[in-house]
């Protein structure tokens, strides 16, 4: 592992910051010293999820009279993109509406940091960029073939900042992530967005009785239990991450980076399951269902790359520590939104 980098001040935009990964993003930057700023639509992002003393900016990334104002009066020498739609089947359904939200208006972004003179941009990808790897363990020299509109969207958009970082004065970090999940061990940010498809998220929820099961799809993979096995990262554990991508890329500005985040490690989802009954000592309902189309048997980071990379250690990488933040994150969200009902 690197040592530790020189930490420097570095005025950060976080686009989607209101968001789910991006709200834990404006914590960590925080904590590290970081000012930061956010922007977001808050279509699917929530005002309380950033903090009050945070500069807020309610509006489109696409808004290039608005981030030229938000670059000059922040100071920002670098964005944190996190802003886009992540539905893999309505990206499916409704592909146009994914090639706007992801790659069209990341273009637009980029083209108005280049203008601003933004020296550094990181970038939240994606492991649907590699679309159904023939190996178990997935490496950043594996093949990306995308076999969605979520992927190809997010794929177009590291294409993008690849060649512009050859042709201007900026340099870059794309994150694919694997299976984000948890919740800020503080409570002070979570996972809110309603209808979300998460595994552990949909589980948890329906420990509360939000929801009176939860749906395995496919029982019959080649792993040891029949279900698919993927690699769960703790969102906090994500978020440091890129906070150590961002000093990476300001202490070495001639140089870029393209890393998977994830543990090295998978959880089948009756693994998963079965820890959010040892957390709350009960069974909950299973509901078996077909295999969906496009998923794999496996899926698991090779994360030697960041590992080498970056002074990364993750630190709640055990599967009933993420899913005991979740559930208490999922009862903090009961709370809030009980507040907000009585307050209407």
């Amino acid at each position: 592992m690197p040592g530790p980098i020189e930490r420097q001040a570095c005025p950060v935009l976080v686009t989607g910051g209101a968001g789910y990964i991006g709200s834990h993003a404006v914590l960590a930057l925080r904590d590290a010293g970081h000012p930061v700023a956010v922007i977001d639509n808050l279509t699917t992002g929530f005002r309380f999820a950033v903090p009050d003393d945070v500069p807020f900016f309610e509006g489109d990334i696409e808004n290039s009279e608005l981030l030229a104002q938000i670059f000059a009066t922040q100071g920002t020498k670098a964005v944190m993109h996190f802003a886009g739609s992540i539905v893999v089947p309505e990206s499916v359904e409704n592909p146009l509406k994914y090639y706007h939200n992801n790659t069209a208006k990341s273009r637009a972004l980029i083209d108005a940091a280049v203008t601003a003179g933004v020296p550094h941009f990181i970038f939240s990808s994606t492991a649907a960029t590699y679309g159904v790897p023939a190996v178990e363990r997935v490496s950043e020299d594996c093949p990306q073939v995308p076999i969605n509109p979520y992927g190809w969207s997010k794929l177009m958009t590291e294409r993008m900042l690849a060649d512009t970082a050859l042709a201007e004065t900026i340099n870059y970090c794309a994150l694919r992530y694997f299976n984000v999940a948890g919740a800020d061990p503080q409570g002070r940010t979570g996972q809110s967005t309603a209808g979300a498809t998460h595994l552990i998220k949909v589980a948890v929820e329906a420990v509360l009785g939000k929801r009176d099961s939860v749906a395995v799809f496919g029982t019959d993979y080649d792993t040891p239990d029949g279900t698919g096995v993927r690699d769960y990262i703790h969102v906090s554990d994500l978020a440091a991450a890129h906070v150590h991508a961002l000093e990476a890329l300001v202490t070495d500005p001639a140089r870029s980076l393209q890393m998977n985040c994830g543990y090295g490690r998978g959880f089948s989802v009756m693994e998963v399951l079965d820890a959010v009954d040892r957390l709350v000592g009960r069974p909950i309902a299973r509901r078996l269902e077909p295999r969906r189309a496009g998923d794999p048997a496996c899926l698991v980071a090779d994360n030697a790359r960041i590992m080498h990379t970056l002074p990364w250690q993750p630190r709640y990488a055990e599967l009933d520590t993420i899913v005991r933040h979740a559930l208490q994150w999922e009862e903090r969200l009961s709370r809030i939104r009980a507040e907000q009902a009585a307050a209407a």
